[in-house]
């Protein structure tokens, strides 16, 4: 018998209700989804077609979205439980902690870049920084060289070959490598050298406001015994190797810009640094005394520069990133400095005329090398006695004792002016008589200011090198003018007044540009500092 088809069972209680609960669910969720797609929160669920692992179709790539620089972020200050103090959720006294803690991160953060106006003892125990008696003694293409021993050898001139291979003959400090000596913590931006003939003392600042002093008398020491190391053992001996003793300070708490040292101070360094100040650090004491800065602490006045008279102990003559330039007697108080407006943009680098101080020569992001006569003064100005434009901005403008100023500027150039003076003018112009007879408010024609020596110089530093300035020895033994400067190629190079170069300084474990070059006052010794902090040095 065929068994008939059953009837459907009645469905339980429970299965109502779970179907009732599932319709009702969808419904919300339909709701809600219509109410989202209604307000914008979100665009429409992508066709079947990309799901399920189906590739879709490509759209045509555009260009490249430009990076958008992102602004520096705030330092906020560290979350602290309110629970666990005692302060009610969303209370007031949760809303004024969090602005007092906030207003506090900010003045810590201000008042580290702030300048410190009371004078810093270095000391610990009570010994000076340097030795007393020797205070008191009187497109970059890496070591790829663009003059060596070929140009000195088919020199024809005799006195200018001896010359070349006087200058060329200088060899790097063996006591160490350069990349064992680091100077400062970081990039150096200028350098100099103790006037000391006994020993190369050197002298460097770096960009956060570090002095480091390094004395290259001394000698390099190592752990190991000479007779108990193989000559397998040379990393192992490097290794071992002491490194160079240094002294670091921190006079100031930005960027130290320039250093001077006062024939009749030896034992005094004045620098000067982006947190507006001017310090005088004695070396013997160890204490570095404030003897410029703006009368109101919060005024903002990085200086650029700072040089003296050989004759006047007393007068700071300096330059500022806002085009000033000032006169300062340290007798007196700050706002008694006289502060003349030079250039409506930074002055980057500055220098007296180490005979005749009442001329300045001035270099600035504008494009002009100025000249001016400090003997008279009008309309709150110095007399112009004549400026030079190039064709872009102007780093340095230096001073030597010929009267001559060299420049070094970002056209890729090294321009050397004379001022048409005596020998040094050009062929076919009319010689001028010394700067010395010239009377007050003499003023030069345009051609006269135009550089009698033009050197081809790559000057492209970049972001991450300190611009190259040019920096003549002031006091040359042999009276001949010369001046170094770096080189992007990982050298230094040596000139002489008429352009002629002279040496192209390398050696083994430079790695980096000693962008920062300065030559001793005398001797033939010539410094260069790098972005890391280490010190080149050729005797």
């Amino acid at each position: 018998m065929a068994r008939g088809r059953q009837q459907p069972s009645e469905p339980s209680d429970f299965e109502k209700q779970r179907l009732a609960n599932i319709a009702e669910r969808d419904a919300l969720l339909k709701k809600l989804t219509q109410e989202a797609q209604q307000a914008g929160l979100y665009s429409n669920a992508p066709s079947a077609g990309t799901q399920h692992g189906q590739k879709r179709t490509s759209k045509p790539k555009g260009p490249p979205a430009k990076r958008v620089k992102k602004e520096a972020v705030e330092v906020v200050p560290r979350r602290t439980s309110s629970r666990l103090a005692g302060i009610q959720a969303d209370s007031e006294v949760a809303r004024q902690k969090a602005e007092v803690q906030y207003e506090q991160q900010r003045e810590v953060e201000r008042q580290k870049r702030q300048r410190v106006t009371g004078d810093l003892n270095f000391a610990t125990d009570g010994t000076g920084l340097i030795g007393t008696d020797v205070i008191l003694k009187g497109v970059a293409k890496p070591y790829e060289r663009t003059f060596d021993e070929q140009d000195v050898r088919a020199t024809t001139d005799k006195d200018l070959k001896a010359l070349r291979e006087k200058m060329s003959a200088l060899a790097l400090w063996d006591q160490w490598e350069p990349n064992r000596i680091k100077i400062t913590p970081e990039r150096i931006y200028t350098m100099a050298f103790h006037p000391t003939t006994s020993k190369p003392i050197v002298f460097a600042g770096d960009k956060l406001g570090t002095l480091g002093i390094v004395d290259a008398s001394q000698q390099g020491g190592t752990n190991v015994k000479e007779e108990e190391a193989g000559d397998d053992d040379e990393e192992a001996q490097e290794e071992a190797q002491s490194d160079p003793q240094i002294t670091h300070i921190k006079p100031h708490t930005r960027t130290i810009t320039a250093m001077h040292s006062h024939p009749s101070k030896p034992q005094t360094l004045y620098t000067s640094s982006y947190d507006s100040s001017i310090r005088a650090t004695d070396l013997s004491k160890s204490v570095a005394v404030e003897v410029y800065g703006p009368s109101d602490r919060e005024e903002d006045e990085p200086i650029s520069g700072v040089d003296m008279s050989a004759t006047d102990p007393h007068t700071l003559y300096f330059t500022t990133l806002n085009g000033a330039f000032g006169r300062h007697d340290t007798r007196q108080p700050p706002s008694a400095c006289e502060l003349f407006q030079l250039s409506e943009k930074k002055i980057g680098g500055f220098s007296l005329h180490p005979l005749l101080p009442h001329y300045v020569a001035t270099a600035s992001l504008d494009r002009y090398m100025r000249l001016w006569d400090l003997r008279k003064v009008t309309k709150k100005l110095p007399t112009l006695v004549g400026e030079h434009e190039s064709r872009l901005s102007v780093s340095h403008a230096a001073f030597n004792t010929a009267g001559q100023v060299a420049t070094t500027s970002y056209d890729d150039t090294i321009k050397i002016h004379s001022f048409g003076v005596g020998k040094h003018a050009k062929k076919g112009a009319q010689a001028l008589e010394g700067m010395s007879s010239w009377a007050a408010g003499f003023q030069l024609e345009e051609e006269a200011m135009k550089p009698e020596v033009v050197v081809r110089h790559n000057n492209q530093t970049g972001r991450w090198t300190t611009i190259l300035k040019p920096r003549w020895q002031t006091y040359p033994e042999d009276d001949i003018q010369k001046l170094v400067v770096g080189n992007m190629n990982r050298f230094v190079d040596v000139y002489a007044a008429n352009g002629d170069q002279l040496a192209q300084l390398g050696g083994e474990g430079i790695t980096a540009v000693p962008a920062v070059a300065v030559f001793h006052s005398s001797k033939a010794w010539i410094a260069g500092g790098t972005s890391s902090g280490k010190l080149c040095l050729w005797m």
